[in-house]
This record gives C-alpha cells, sequence and structure tokens, in this order.
C-alpha cells in the first residue's frame, strides 16, 4: 500500500518582470505541521527550491530542482479587499497585493469543499484545467514514484508584488510566463493565490 500526504492551504504564483517566476506555498495543515515554502524558477530558467529543514527534502524529492536552500520560511498572510501576503524566504522577500476573488475562483467556491479537494474528482477537473488554463494540470507526477492531484477551492487575483533576490530587485507584476517547470504543470499564467488541497501518494 503506497504512502499518502495531504496538504491543505493556499499558493500563490507570480511572474516578475525580471523574468524570475515563484510559487509560494502557505500549508496550515500537513503530516509536517504548518509549514511555507517557496519555490523559484530565474530568467535562466534554474529552479530553486528554499524551504524549513524539516521539509526540503520531501518537497526536493517530490519536484525538480536544480539548487536547495535549507531556510526558515515566513509568510504573513492578511485577508481583505484588498489583502496582502508578505514572505521572507531565505535570499528572497515579497509582497504581494491581494485582489478580488476571480470568475475562476466564483465557479469553484459553487463546488462543496470535499468533493472539490477529493483526488478522484480530479478525473473531471484536469481536462478542463488543460483546456482553459496554459499550463496548469490538477493531477500528474513529477517523478520519483510519488503521484500528485490538486483540489482548488478558491482562486483570487493578484494585483501588485515586490519582491528581491538576495537584495537585486525582481521587478514589477508579470504573467507567469514561461510556465514554471518544477512538477507535471505550472500556476495558472495570471498571477494568482489559490486555496488548494494537495494530496501525494507514493
Amino acid at each position: 500500500m503506497s504512502d499518502m500526504w495531504r496538504f491543505d492551504g493556499r499558493i500563490l504564483g507570480v511572474g516578475t518582470t525580471s523574468g524570475t517566476r515563484v510559487v509560494l506555498g502557505v500549508w496550515d495543515r500537513s503530516p509536517f505541521g504548518a509549514f511555507a515554502d517557496a519555490m523559484v524558477e530565474d530568467d535562466s530558467g534554474r529552479r530553486l527550491l528554499v524551504a524549513p529543514a524539516h521539509v526540503a527534502e520531501f518537497v526536493a524529492t517530490t519536484y525538480g530542482f536544480d539548487d536547495v536552500v535549507e531556510s526558515p520560511v515566513r509568510v504573513r498572510l492578511e485577508d481583505g479587499a484588498p489583502g496582502s501576503l508578505t514572505a521572507e524566504a531565505g535570499p528572497l522577500r515579497l509582497h504581494a497585493v491581494v485582489g478580488r476573488r476571480t470568475g475562476l475562483g466564483r465557479l469553484l467556491r459553487l463546488v462543496p469543499g470535499r468533493l472539490a479537494s477529493a483526488p478522484w474528482f480530479t478525473v473531471l477537473t484536469d481536462p478542463v484545467a488543460r483546456l482553459v488554463l496554459d499550463g496548469v494540470r490538477t493531477r500528474g507526477s513529477a517523478g520519483n514514484g510519488r503521484h500528485e492531484t490538486y483540489g482548488a477551492t478558491d482562486v483570487h487575483r493578484v494585483d501588485a508584488v515586490s519582491a528581491t533576490w538576495e537584495g537585486t530587485d525582481l521587478g514589477a507584476l508579470a504573467d507567469v510566463d514561461p510556465p514554471v517547470r518544477f512538477g507535471f504543470g505550472s500556476t495558472p499564467r495570471r498571477p494568482s493565490l489559490t486555496r488548494v488541497t494537495t494530496t501525494v501518494r507514493g
């Protein structure tokens, strides 16, 4: 029988005009407790993970990275209209302004949470995600014998971002383009904050 790990939280996906794209996971509930991690791909395609030491190995062996930085990742998330997310993750500093719920987010809110987060439900949602959201997948594998499903239950747009890497300004907000290459799928092209349940089996 395979192992199963379930993660409930939010994923921030943003691009910047420097070409660096950031995917920040903020997990309220997981087998490792509450934690956050940052996946960063720069304009040259170099993929880096910044994660606390107690989860870095698990994340690094589930996805694909060129380098791993073990570091505390501190996130402050303030809901509202607008809301905000501020993160300190090793060499990364980021502040995002979170805007209104998207049209997709309104549709997702109509689906009961237990149904939307059920791994079997992604058999139905994956073809739709592939069709309407460039680069997005809701089920698949990044390798290493682990299979993942993503059940989204809400999406808010991101209206602005300011970020630095090792003190260098990454520029203004941009689309997540090209798609990031950490796993089998990317975050949505339009910068967003998505509430999601991720289930990993392996």
